[in-house]
């Protein structure tokens, strides 16, 4: 049975390369992402004030907007097969084989490439360096 804390990892397994092919991108969706987060941590008092008098206004569209980028973020992720760990640190965590087995390859924004990994169960705390 599976932890219903972890996120449940899809068959597809990225080699080094390809996660590395896809941090271009990566990092914009991840930028939107962040930003979502805080317009929602920003404005989301206002709009459950705002709400009660007048069904939100500009503030509640915001804030409607921000969800629906956040939520399209960790979709297109999850399509792809990437673990969201930390969307506020842009950590990620790419599905992997090493030595036969399931790792994770570690990355997040502001590092210029895939370069770490560390197994299942010990997350960012074991990361280790690639060879």
């Amino acid at each position: 049975m599976s932890d219903p804390e972890e996120p449940e990892v899809q068959d597809r397994r990225f080699t080094r390369e390809e996660a590395n092919a896809m941090l271009p991108e990566l990092r914009e969706w991840l930028a939107r992402m962040r930003e979502a987060r805080q317009v929602m941590l920003r404005s989301g008092e206002r709009v459950r004030a705002s709400v009660a008098g007048n069904g939100g206004g500009p503030e509640g569209q915001e804030y409607t907007e921000a969800v629906r980028t956040l939520r399209d973020g960790v979709e297109r992720l999850s399509a792809e097969g990437i673990v969201l760990r930390d969307v506020e640190a842009g950590l990620v965590d790419f599905p992997a084989e090493r030595a036969g087995r399931l790792v994770f390859l570690c990355w997040r924004l502001g590092e210029d490439d895939v370069a770490h990994w560390h197994d299942v169960d010990t997350g960012f705390p074991g990361r280790q360096r690639l060879d």
